[in-house]
């Protein structure tokens, strides 16, 4: 039981998290271009399926920490260091998505629709257009989860002080 809680754990974290963290990196240039040129309904429509994947691909990565609780369980292994700090960081990561990079493409992609071809429009009324290094920020903070993301698939492929081997 095991071997099959890994592989689903495995499955879900490549096919949940993965989709989430290239698309949420293609976020930010996608809509410094998108803001660039207002006119440019393509770019905008980039940003509004780059912002979907991460949403429904968040939704999805629920999976990766619940079918991990259960290999985890199944190996004996719940007490383990390397474990508590890669479920810490998870949810560290979970939370920066959530609080940080998912609503401020919501205010980018409402700044993005909100411009006219003119470049007029409602996009000061999101406060992205006064903020002109929001795509800046947000490019940070999908940096730091992803960072977040690849020091937890560190921690689950080295296992420090694991006994359980390596």
């Amino acid at each position: 039981m095991t071997k099959f809680f890994l592989v689903l754990h495995v499955l879900a974290a490549i096919v949940a998290v993965g989709p989430v963290t290239v698309a949420a990196s293609m976020f930010p240039p996608g809509a410094r271009r998108a803001l660039a040129d207002p006119g440019d309904q393509r770019a905008a429509e980039t940003l509004r399926l780059l912002h979907r994947i991460c949403r429904v691909y968040a939704g999805l990565g629920i999976a990766v920490p619940v079918l991990g609780l259960a290999t985890a369980m199944s190996m004996g292994v719940l007490g383990d260091a390397w474990l508590i700090a890669s479920m810490a960081l998870t949810g560290i990561a979970a939370a920066v998505l959530l609080a940080l990079v998912l609503p401020r493409q919501e205010e980018l992609l409402e700044a993005v629709e909100g411009t006219d071809a003119t470049g007029a429009g409602t996009a000061t009324s999101t406060g992205v257009a006064a903020n002109p290094r929001a795509t800046v920020q947000l490019a940070m903070f999908t940096g730091v989860f992803n960072l977040l993301w690849a020091t937890v698939t560190i921690l689950m492929i080295v296992r420090p002080g694991s006994t359980t081997g390596a």
